[in-house]
């Protein structure tokens, strides 16, 4: 198991926090994701390694920004 860090941009609130974390949790492979609004963090932790991009779209569905990992 892995976990991975993310630079998020644009979450303000709770609901802002499970948005995202909802949708990275859609991605194959994904075993838990912890949301850090005051940080701007999301980390995520997987049984494989995860394609950025995939991680990227998810943050993107939700209607925010991964500005680096």
């Amino acid at each position: 198991m892995s976990a991975r860090t993310y630079a998020v941009r644009g979450m303000a609130c709770g609901h802002c926090a499970g948005f995202v974390a909802e949708e990275i949790e859609s991605i194959a492979g994904v075993t838990a994701v912890a949301v850090d609004v005051d940080d701007d963090t999301v980390t995520v932790s997987s049984d494989q390694d995860l394609d950025i991009a995939d991680v990227r779209a998810a943050v993107e569905e939700a209607g925010y920004e991964l500005t680096g990992t």
